[in-house]
C-alpha cells in the first residue's frame, strides 16, 4: 500500500489546487483553491478556456463580480470531480472589513447555489484575522460553513473555535520557513524534523488542545513543503495537499503510522482559554512569527487577486 492509501486510513485527504484536471489521479475527498492557486490555473492553456467564458458571461460588469464568478466556476468543475467539498476564497483584500467579508462570502454562496450546488458543500475560506473570524462566525450563524486560513499562532485556533467554524487550515509550510530562517546558520534540520518541525508542533498543539476539550471545528493542515511533514500529522482530521506531494506520497510505499490520536490528545496537560477582541490582538502581536506571516500571506493573495483582476480587464477588452 502506497504513502497516500495509507494516510487515508487516518486522514481525509484533500487536494490543494485550483487545476481540476489534476484531481482524478489522486481522488481526493475535497479540494481548496486560493488566488494563487487560480491565478496560477488560468494561466494554463487547459483551464483559460473559463476566463475567457467568465468575461463574456459577465461583460460589462465590475470586476469583482467577474472575478468571483471565475471562482465559482473553479469551484463548479472541481466539484465534477470530489465527491465532498471545495473551499473558495473571499478576496484577501476584504481581510480587515468584517461586513464586506459577509456579503462576499453570501454572493459566492448564491452562485453555488443558483449553479445547482448545496451550500454543505462549499466552504467560504476568509483569513484569520479578527474581523474575518466574526466574518465567518456571521455566516456559521446563516448555515454558510467556513474555512479559516492564514492560520499560524494558537490564538487564531481558539478564537475560531468559539466563533463555531467548521474548519481552521493552520499553514504548516510558513511556520517552518519562518523558523528556519529565524535560525540562520544555527539551523539542524535532523533536529526539526518529523515531530519536531515547528509547523508540526503548533498544529500537534491545536490538534490536541481541540480533541481534549471536545470542539467539533475541523483541522486541516496545510502549506506543506515535505512528505515528512505530512507523515508526521497522519491522524489530523484532514491534510490539503498539493499534486506534487500527492505524486510523492503516491510513490512511495513506507510504512506510514498514525502520529496524531484523539485519545492520546486527553492526557495533553493543556487549559482552556477564550480570547476577546483586545486579548486576541495582543497575542497575536506577542507571536512575531503569526504577525508577520498573516501579513505576509494577506499582501500576497492580495497582490494574485489584482494580478487576476488584471488579467479580467485584459479579456474584457479583448
Amino acid at each position: 500500500m502506497n504513502q497516500l492509501d495509507q494516510l487515508r486510513r487516518y486522514t481525509t485527504v484533500v487536494a490543494d489546487t485550483g487545476n481540476f484536471h489534476q484531481l482524478a489521479r489522486f481522488a481526493p475527498q475535497d479540494a481548496t483553491t486560493n488566488p494563487s492557486l487560480i491565478l496560477k490555473a488560468v494561466l494554463h492553456p487547459d483551464c483559460a478556456p473559463l476566463l475567457r467564458e467568465a468575461v463574456a458571461a459577465r461583460r460589462g460588469e465590475p470586476p469583482d463580480e467577474i472575478a468571483d464568478a471565475l471562482l465559482v466556476r473553479f469551484g463548479l468543475e472541481i466539484l465534477k470531480i470530489i465527491p465532498g467539498r471545495v473551499s473558495t476564497e473571499v478576496d484577501a483584500r476584504l481581510s480587515f472589513d468584517c461586513a464586506a467579508t459577509v456579503a462576499r462570502g453570501l454572493r459566492l454562496i448564491d452562485a453555488y447555489e443558483a449553479a445547482g450546488v448545496a451550500r454543505e458543500r462549499v466552504l467560504i475560506k476568509i483569513a484569520a484575522t479578527w474581523e474575518g473570524i466574526q466574518a465567518a462566525a456571521a455566516l456559521e450563524r446563516r448555515g454558510i460553513h467556513c474555512n479559516l486560513t492564514l492560520l499560524f499562532a494558537f490564538s487564531q485556533a481558539v478564537a475560531c473555535a468559539d466563533a463555531g467554524v467548521r474548519l481552521i487550515s493552520p499553514f504548516v509550510g510558513r511556520i517552518y520557513d519562518w523558523a528556519k530562517k529565524a535560525a540562520g546558520s544555527g539551523w539542524d534540520e535532523a533536529a526539526n524534523a518529523g515531530p519536531a518541525d515547528p509547523g508540526v508542533r503548533s498544529v500537534a498543539h491545536i490538534y490536541a488542545y481541540y480533541k481534549k476539550f471536545g470542539i467539533e471545528t475541523e483541522i486541516m493542515g496545510a502549506s506543506f513543503r515535505s512528505t515528512g511533514q505530512i507523515t508526521a500529522l497522519a491522524g489530523c482530521d484532514l491534510l490539503t495537499i498539493s499534486p506534487e506531494l500527492l505524486a510523492a506520497l503516491q510513490a512511495s510505499e513506507a510504512p506510514l503510522a498514525r502520529a496524531l490520536d484523539p485519545q492520546a490528545a486527553q492526557a495533553a496537560d493543556i487549559h482552556a482559554v477564550t480570547y476577546n477582541e483586545s486579548s486576541f490582538r495582543y497575542a497575536l502581536n506577542e507571536d512575531a512569527m503569526a504577525t508577520e506571516k498573516l501579513a505576509e500571506g494577506i499582501r500576497a493573495f492580495a497582490a494574485d487577486a489584482s494580478r487576476l483582476d488584471a488579467l479580467i480587464a485584459q479579456e474584457a477588452g479583448a
